[in-house]
């Protein structure tokens, strides 16, 4: 009968609506006056969408023929493009299956405009808003359906001709194919063939360059570097993971291997943490890229048998207010990243019912054209249980979603630098999640592990199967019949049903004689499963369809034949900037302009989207206080299955403005950061574990490298120092745009550390707003002259000289002795001091508890400007008791704890009335 057109309403308000009318206003399209937003079903078969309505919000008929737009108005429609994943599409598909109809169904959606629009008007709206090129199409006249192509695809692989090819021919090749592998690399995959006597086929070629990618391999990190003067750089990677092995702390179940990194919480639990970026995908398709990167590192956790318990999100972007015509070909505005970006997580982690609990937003303009995502993700398993090991006779079974044409070279179109032209040939490597799947993987695991029903396990990311079965069959081999496996529908080639990063999808091994109550469970869940092949003994990877094999290739060479990458670093320089002196007239106009920024203003609008409360595990809440509107240091949860009365302490640490002044001393000082995050609130520094999470540009470029080998050198210094290994990580490199004229943009370096701290007594937990009128409050740590960077320079719109927040050595002894006051019962409040110094930090205290403070900051430095503003690392403000102010001061060395005022029932802090405080720091929160 032909696809017949559904056409759903809300009952009520659309809150759609409104944001997009808001979105268009700020992209400059003033000329539109209201926004109607109705979602577009395609049906094409006999089933009545409207017997799964819900009638009091929804409503909801078949259209014949499409209404005409009145005068003033215009109506855009758009569909999804075939091939990308559609959740609404499949939930219609299984609806009807349950009631023996059997159908195709896609989504998509229809904006009524209305205003006096011009034709350019239109377009902008068009591209850049209501529709993503990249994974939908546009219509002003009715749209339809974007189904797949059906059409059948032989089970044949291509032969690709690489033995013959010169160094021109190789290059040539991996830029048309988009393997992102560079010389050296295609010479060696040449040099193998060439000795196998044979051509590769397209999967064996598209396997060795998703295996071989920076994102998958490395390279970098485990790259031979020099520096300009011939000094050796030991390798990266080695760096961290030496640091680590040298703090030897006992806790550490497993560090930088697997999925996930381990440790141990208590006695009945272990604690699996991990943190991903997904910043080129969410750079093309914002709300696809951030949704699939919360999925995506969900499933890193689940692949070390750990049952996720909470994610986190830091998010990196350009200013919202950014000129439209200023932005390069190809780049979408600031703003619609930011609401789709933001859109992503909350529909992900919401709807797979986890709390988000801690992060932070980043607002500057090196991420125009590359905005950075990172998701974490923390899991519980039972304390000391593992699985063995795949071996020699499992079976390979995999679990979870169909298999489609989404995220095809994904893991090497996260290795490339991006231009104008990505959007356009990255299509396929978008994806959208599925977050109901993923949750009954998560059950279903979840009781697999405790019933020791598999022997391995490792999530189909980036690469796919061709990764997931790769790396398990490293040391093994395998043999894998790729008919097995489910599509989503017909006309995959072979090679991308075996590269297909299509989400929601885990591999696991699982031995003969537990492989039927491992499908019965399965079954049991609703969850799907193909058992595709088996793990051998031989070191060799083949795969086959339809009886004819389209790869075939030595473990040996895929895992460890990759040469490795010689670079070359140089000491970067600070940019030079115009001798001033840095003059602030109006200190607290210079504060309320602090607490207004975006980088560092209250982000309840965006964390209110978020549900932190789910599973009712949260008790350190992202924001605190009497109106439970201030600003929390560090998430605190209570794990699932813990019963020791402990808590798990998580938080951020990231500061973008000082990586390219140095990147060593930024290093130190979002480590710094981090920790004193989680002390603050009463964990305790000898359990601390962190996360590094690298985003940078191009490395091939020396002064870019060099950044990055001073960065990862003052890891490992601060680590040690505080003694806080680093247990898991991730680099996300090449996060540079060049634009249609040449110009190339790179990210600032960054660096996010994720710190994970034990409270010993989660009762004890303390937080940071004021608590009661005549308690003393107390800054620990010294302030120095530290402005180069500083948010203070950021508002009054200079580069000032100075020098950068420099190494705090007696930061771990201060942070160590902290934490004993606060298991003895003496600190009443606490806030870390980073970002606009000790006057954001007070202001900030004063506005969770809505109380007032008698302050004065010159006890800290003779230079008000320094005094109030600097952000010299290391310190946090406390507020005690009256009577426990001298006591308290003990505690730490000569000057490291200096009395700055008291705490009082007046609504004002230094000079500022409260309510000001208030409204420039949460103003924009509706």
């Amino acid at each position: 009968m032909g696809a017949r057109r559904f056409v759903v309403r809300s009952a009520g308000p659309d809150p759609r609506a409104a944001e997009l009318l808001a979105a268009a206003h700020s992209l400059g399209i003033t000329a539109v006056e209201g926004m109607a937003v109705a979602d577009l079903w395609f049906v094409d078969g006999d089933f009545d969408p409207a017997t799964i309505l819900d009638h009091a919000l929804q409503g909801g008929t078949f259209e014949h023929t499409r209404e005409e737009p009145l005068d003033g108005t215009t109506i855009v429609e758009t569909a999804l493009l075939p091939g990308v994943t559609d959740p609404t599409g499949v939930a219609l598909v299984h609806v009807a299956a349950t009631r023996g109809q059997h159908i195709r169904a896609a989504s998509g959606k229809r904006f009524t405009i209305t205003g006096a629009l011009t034709a350019r008007d239109v377009d902008r709206l068009v591209t850049r808003l209501l529709a993503n090129p990249v994974i939908e199409s546009a219509s002003l006249d009715a749209i339809g359906p974007g189904f797949p192509d059906v059409t059948v695809v032989g089970p044949h692989a291509d032969v690709i001709h690489v033995t013959d090819l010169d160094d021109e021919g190789l290059a040539k090749l991996s830029s048309a194919r988009g393997l992102a592998l560079d010389l050296e690399q295609m010479q060696a995959v040449q040099r193998w063939f060439r000795e196998d006597r044979r051509e590769p086929t397209d999967a064996e070629l598209e396997t060795i360059a998703q295996t071989w990618s920076e994102h998958c391999a490395h390279t970098t990190f485990r790259a031979a570097i020099t520096w300009t003067d011939g000094t050796i750089v030991i390798p990266l990677l080695q760096q961290l993971r030496t640091c680590t092995d040298e703090i030897a702390a006992p806790w550490v179940r497993s560090a930088f291997v697997g999925n996930a990194g381990i440790v141990a919480f208590d006695d009945a639990v272990d604690i699996a943490v991990k943190a991903e970026t997904h910043n080129h995908p969410s750079a093309v398709e914002p709300f696809g890229g951030a949704n699939t990167g919360v999925g995506g590192v969900i499933r890193d956790v689940l692949g070390v048998s750990a049952r996720p318990i909470a994610v986190t999100d830091v998010l990196c972007f350009g200013p919202s207010a950014t000129d439209v015509e200023s932005l390069p070909a190809g780049v979408l505005h600031p703003a619609r990243i930011r609401s789709g970006v933001i859109a992503g997580i909350a529909d992900y982690g919401n709807k797979i019912g986890l709390p988000t609990v801690a992060g932070a937003i980043v607002h500057d303009p090196g991420f125009i054209a590359n905005p950075l995502v990172f998701a974490g993700c923390v899991g519980v398993r039972a304390a000391g249980k593992d699985v063995r090991g795949a071996a020699t006779g499992d079976r390979i079974v995999a679990v979870g979603g169909r298999t489609g044409r989404d995220g095809i070279r994904g893991a090497t179109f996260s290795s490339m630098t991006m231009d104008a032209t990505t959007g356009e040939v990255a299509g396929a490597s978008v994806q959208i999640g599925d977050p109901i799947t993923e949750r009954l993987l998560i059950e279903f695991i979840d009781d697999a592990f405790q019933q020791s029903l598999y022997s391995a396990i490792t999530d189909c990311g980036a690469g796919g199967f061709s990764s997931a079965i790769g790396e398990m069959a490293e040391h093994l081999g395998a043999d894998v019949d790729l008919d097995a496996a489910p599509r989503k529908y017909p006309g995959l080639a072979p090679w991308e049903v075996w590269l297909s990063e299509a989400q929601e999808r885990m591999v696991m091994a699982v031995a003969p004689e537990t492989l039927d109550a491992f499908t019965a469970l399965a079954d049991e869940h609703g969850v799907e499963w193909c058992d595709l092949g088996c793990f051998r003994a031989d070191g060799r990877l083949r795969v086959t369809v339809a009886g004819k094999r389209i790869v075939d290739l030595a473990g040996h060479f895929l895992h460890g034949g990759q040469p490795q990458r010689l670079l070359t670093a140089k000491r970067p320089i600070a940019p030079v900037v115009v001798a001033q002196t840095r003059r602030v007239d109006d200190l607290a106009g210079a504060l309320l302009e602090l607490l207004a920024h975006p980088s560092l203003r209250s982000n309840e609008d965006v964390v209110r989207r978020y549900d932190h409360e789910i599973l009712g595990r949260t008790i350190g809440r992202p924001y605190a206080g009497a109106a439970d509107d201030g600003p929390a240091d560090a998430a605190v949860l209570i794990p699932l299955g813990s019963t020791s009365g402990a808590g798990l302490a998580i938080s951020i640490g990231v500061n973008v403005r000082y990586g390219d002044l140095d990147a060593g001393l930024m290093a130190e000082a979002v480590i710094d950061e981090a920790i004193r995050n989680v002390v603050a609130t009463g964990a305790d520094p000898d359990r601390i574990c962190l996360l590094d999470n690298f985003s940078w540009g191009d490395p091939r470029r020396p002064t870019t490298l060099g950044q990055l080998v001073l960065a990862v050198e003052a890891c490992c210094a601060a680590a040690s120092r505080h003694r806080a290994p680093f247990v898991s990580g991730k680099d996300s490199l090449n996060n540079e745009y060049v634009g249609t004229d040449g110009h190339r943009q790179a990210v600032p370096p960054t660096l996010v550390i994720t710190a994970f701290g034990v409270l010993p007594d989660a009762s004890k937990r303390i937080t940071s707003d004021l608590k009661e009128p005549g308690n003393t409050l107390l800054v620990i740590g010294p302030t120095r002259d530290e402005l180069r960077g500083s948010h203070l320079d950021l508002v009054l719109g200079a580069e000032c000289n100075g020098d950068v927040p420099a190494i705090d050595d007696g930061a771990p002894a201060r942070y160590r002795a902290l934490h004993a006051a606060i298991a003895d019962g003496l600190i009443i409040s606490a806030h870390d001091t980073a970002e606009g110094g000790l006057a954001v930090a007070v202001a900030e205290m004063a506005i969770g508890g809505r109380l007032g403070a008698d302050v004065d900051l010159s006890a800290v430095h003779d230079n008000p400007v320094v005094a109030w503003f600097s952000e010299s690392c290391g310190r946090i403000v406390v507020e005690v008791r009256s009577a426990n102010t001298d006591g308290v001061r003990k505690r730490f060395a000569t000057n490291e704890c200096v009395v700055i005022g008291t705490v009082s029932a007046a609504p004002s802090v230094l000079g500022i009335g409260l309510d000001h405080l208030v409204a420039a720091w949460r103003g924009h929160v509706a």
